[in-house]
């Protein structure tokens, strides 16, 4: 079947995968509503676009002073053996023939080094855990790995109630492990009523503070990204703090319930950090190349897409990956030209509005 959107890819991974792994993918906490209103809130932005202008320019985009085919990065998934036997590989070697950067993630199921050595442009992401050496250890070791960023994920404390899994009972098969430090059985034990995996992160995450940011930030030459913020003062703090990146976000609807969708803070965090030098980043319900113009015209340097580059790993492993990545380019390449720019600097000074319903 020729895939022509995303939602195509969508339907196919989801035709493939077993159910309780769908939804430990695609679900939220509690009703959903912060999962849901992310998209709603997209779909809502409508971009300006200019007539009459020179075209035929580039999507391509700087991130962190290097060069990205796209100004998109892929967000960083935790246990990607559970979508396709190759997991990370598959996903990684995508990204890096699609020319964008790559998001290891602490729970990922393959050892970070070997994700890592795939080469491209890896960046790792970072919870925080109980122990601070085992964390500041995980920086270390991105760094030496190759690592470009270190993005450290704050808005987990504690894993959202994801009813979904709860209702499943889910658990890691044995075959699909934390790979980046020894995690015990806890993920695996299954429970009627009980995420396994929430069980296993509320055991080994502790909550982050502007301490741990200092300590990231002291314990690493790479520049360090905070990502989960909404509210316009931790931005401004965190850049008072040092960081060279902002990743917009609640978490792809995943933790506060209620937490308002990435995009609706993004302009107004855009505005107050005008002229400041980091990346400003979106996450959260990014569907198509449309959606990315929406971020740029925003204020964003790029965008973190997750869930579709695994509905991608999911149909196909690496060559379902890169697809999605290539359909996202064709996306965002139609829709930049439509609106009337060259480059994703003049994308950037198009207008906005939002359609408010009713």
């Amino acid at each position: 079947m020729t895939h022509v959107c995303l939602d195509d890819l969508e339907r196919a991974a989801r035709a493939v995968l077993p159910g309780e792994i769908w939804d430990f993918l695609a679900g939220g906490s509690g009703a959903e509503a912060s999962l849901g209103a992310n998209r709603a809130a997209l779909e809502r932005i409508f971009v300006i676009p200019r007539m009459l202008r020179e075209l035929g320019g580039t999507v391509e985009a700087e991130l962190f002073g290097r060069r990205a085919a796209l100004p998109m990065a892929v967000a960083p998934v935790a246990y990607q053996r559970l979508f396709h036997p190759e997991g990370e590989l598959a996903a990684a070697r995508a990204a890096r023939d699609a020319g964008v950067p790559y998001t290891i993630c602490t729970l990922s199921s393959v050892p970070l080094e070997e994700i890592a050595a795939v080469g491209g442009r890896p960046w790792f992401q970072l919870y925080w855990l109980r122990d601070e050496k085992r964390s500041l250890d995980l920086v270390r070791r991105a760094e030496d790995a190759g690592c470009e960023a270190i993005v450290f994920t704050v808005d987990v404390p504690w894993m959202g109630r994801r009813l979904r899994d709860l209702r499943n009972g889910f658990a890691l098969p044995d075959s699909v492990t934390a790979a980046n430090f020894d995690a015990g059985d806890a993920a695996h034990r299954r429970t009627s009523g009980h995420s396994a995996v929430a069980d296993h992160t509320a055991r080994e995450f502790a909550p982050a503070t502007w301490a741990s940011v200092e300590a990231v930030r002291a314990h690493t030459e790479l520049p360090v990204v905070l990502k989960g913020i909404l509210a316009v003062e931790d931005a401004t703090r965190a850049v008072d703090a040092g960081v060279g990146g902002i990743v917009v976000s609640n978490h792809g609807g995943r933790q506060l319930d209620g937490a308002v969708p990435g995009i609706e803070m993004l302009g107004e965090i855009a505005a107050t950090l005008s002229g400041w030098d980091g990346e400003l980043l979106l996450d959260g319900g990014i569907r198509g190349g449309g959606d990315i113009l929406k971020a740029i015209a925003l204020g964003a340097s790029g965008v973190l897409v997750g869930r579709p580059v695994m509905w991608g790993l999911a149909e196909g492993g690496e060559d379902g990956a890169r697809r999605l990545l290539d359909l996202l380019t064709v996306e965002f390449r139609n829709a930049l030209g439509l609106a009337g720019c060259d480059s994703v600097s003049a994308a950037r000074r198009l207008g906005t509005r939002v359609s408010h319903p009713g």
